[in-house]
């Protein structure tokens, strides 16, 4: 399942990135009961099946977590956020050395940058690659409405609240932005 799905959402990559006809692209399913997927550069990507048999994901619903993950590999933010993080950490690590701040104060301004800068900085990039691989679902045939099930279905299992150190947006609150979206992606999937 995972495969046909990914097979029929790669002709749309080019549509974002022409280039990506030549990315290494691969999925690989790994047996777990963990919930989660994830992208790698150049794109290649993992899904567990702990996501898709825990929450009894249909196909559309598989859409909208392997678009999402080939959006991320589009926007290249794996290579984004190392940039980011070495450059907050080399700002940072001067401001400490000149105000002369010792350790204890270090790691106190490193948790400010984070909080201030890097969590903002990946809830950005996965709203991101959420209204993307919502277009690439819709593109590839696949109900766009399925991203708004998933994130229901994942705030149902807990964790993911609005917990202010998350990397990542809420569940009701990416499922409310995604329903935003979904008028303009509408005519894709109709087609």
């Amino acid at each position: 399942r995972v495969d046909r799905v990914f097979k029929r959402l790669l002709p749309h990559t080019t549509v974002f990135r022409p280039d990506a006809q030549n990315f290494n692209w691969e999925i690989n399913v790994i047996k777990s009961n963990e919930v989660n997927a994830f992208a790698m550069p150049g794109g290649k990507m993992v899904i567990y099946t702990g996501i898709i048999d825990r929450l009894k994901l249909s196909d559309d619903e598989i859409a909208a977590i392997i678009g999402h993950e080939m959006a991320h590999v589009l926007r290249e933010h794996s290579r984004e956020s190392v940039s980011q993080e070495l450059l907050k950490s080399s700002s940072l690590s001067i401001i400490s050395s000149i105000a002369g701040l010792g350790s204890v104060g270090d790691t106190l301004l490193q948790q400010a940058g984070e909080l201030a800068f890097s969590l903002p900085f990946s809830r950005k990039m996965e709203t991101e690659a959420d209204i993307i691989g919502l277009e690439l679902m819709a593109r590839a045939g696949y109900n766009p409405e399925a991203s708004v099930t998933l994130w229901e279905k994942m705030s149902s299992l807990g964790g993911s609240g609005a917990s202010i150190l998350s990397t990542h947006p809420a569940g009701p609150d990416r499922a409310a932005e995604l329903q935003r979206q979904i008028p303009k992606v509408a005519h894709f999937y109709k087609k």
